[in-house]
């Protein structure tokens, strides 16, 4: 069995992970997949957005294996890490949006792929959590970096240091999640991703850069970045085509260029 599967769902990428029978548990080999279709979905030009969820109803990804993680050298460790770190960063520069569609459990790598996430929408009975310090370890797929700029550090310290699980509601009220699912998830998450997919890739890209950019610089070099991609958005033939729909009352027809 395929352990990780791409589809396609009308303009938008599907992928899932398929080890239902693990919880959707990462292995090194999965990992590897999962990055290697990360990238081809970032070779597509006509895709809108990705959606990124496991296969089942009881596990969106419970983690890594463990047993994987045993007995193994420093330098194995920290290439593991890196790894991890490395495939859910290709999240970050796909040219496209990408949603966590969260199915169940959610732990350790599992959360962390879901942080890595542009947006998440959960199902009711997700639940999220990071749980390495119950076994003496943090997390190493970037949990520590992007659940404090998600939710905060207060909370973000609160949860990686007693290890804690979060259901769907409080995943909401805290900002973990932008959504709970009322039906269908699948549905729910395409109708989400449309929210935005019907805006030019340009605009949508620039926006994301400039947001992300904010996490890591002062505010007045934040703005000059956002000064700078606001002006390369002016040039662009979506920004004419935007700016000229909206004097002629009319639908915007983006060409992503």
């Amino acid at each position: 069995m395929t352990m990780v599967t791409l589809e396609r769902h009308a303009e938008f990428a599907l992928l899932i992970l398929n080890r239902p029978e693990a919880l959707n548990a990462l292995s090194f080999a999965m990992l590897a997949e999962i990055g290697a279709l990360f990238d081809e979905v970032a070779s597509w030009n006509d895709v809108r957005g990705l959606l990124v969820t496991g296969a089942g109803d009881k596990a969106f990804c419970a983690g890594a294996n463990i047993k994987e993680l045993r007995n193994r050298s420093l330098a194995d460790q920290k290439a593991g890490a890196e790894l991890g770190q490395s495939v859910f960063a290709k999240l970050d520069a796909l040219p496209v949006p990408s949603v966590a569609l969260v199915n169940g459990y959610a732990l350790g790598g599992g959360s962390e792929l879901a942080l890595a996430c542009t947006f998440r929408i959960a199902s009711p009975n997700a639940v999220f959590g990071l749980p390495e310090v119950k076994l003496g370890l943090i997390p190493g797929y970037g949990g520590t970096q992007r659940l404090p700029r998600l939710i905060g550090e207060g909370r973000a310290l609160e949860l990686i240091l007693t290890g804690r699980n979060v259901k769907a509601d409080e995943a909401e009220r805290i900002g973990l999640v932008n959504a709970v699912a009322q039906g269908d998830l699948l549905e729910e998450g395409l109708a989400f991703a449309r929210r935005f997919s019907r805006h030019g890739l340009l605009a949508l890209q620039f926006a994301r850069r400039a947001v992300q950019r904010a996490q890591d610089l002062p505010l007045h070099e934040g703005l000059r970045v956002e000064a700078d991609l606001s002006t390369l958005a002016y040039r662009t033939a979506d920004a004419e085509e935007g700016m000229a729909a909206f004097e002629e009352k009319r639908k915007p027809e983006f060409k992503d260029g």
